[in-house]
């Protein structure tokens, strides 16, 4: 099986409406993003998926997010926490590469804190 994966930045700010503690306050990261593709199987040029075209539609899927205050978009629903951010790249990758064998997403909002998303679907 072969792997790539890219990384890439944005900064934020964000509370969570609903859960008790510091975290429910107006806060903001610099959160670490990577995008993970898996396959068993290598394309032109021997690659699984062009580190250029996964890493232009993460740059660009994070544009939307980058110093913005993601509770205004609706897709979080006044929670925007790292599990919900990493769906939201994941599935925003899938819409400009329908066909990348994307198999997940990791939202660091510190160098020690982060959360995952993983394809629902089993890869080959």
């Amino acid at each position: 099986m072969y792997q790539v994966r890219v990384e890439a930045d944005f900064a934020a700010a964000h509370f969570l409406k609903h859960y008790k503690g510091k975290c429910e306050r107006l806060h903001g990261h610099n959160y670490k993003v990577r995008a993970w593709a898996s396959g068993p199987v290598l394309g032109e040029g021997g690659m699984l998926l062009d580190f250029g075209e996964l890493k232009g539609a993460l740059k660009e899927v994070l544009g939307g997010l980058d110093h913005s205050l993601l509770n205004d978009l609706a897709v979080f629903q006044d929670d925007p926490s790292a599990e919900r951010i990493a769906e939201y790249i994941f599935k925003g990758i899938l819409a400009l590469l329908p066909l990348a064998p994307l198999c997940a997403v990791e939202v660091f909002e510190t160098e020690t804190s982060m959360a995952r998303y993983e394809s629902p679907v089993p890869l080959p």
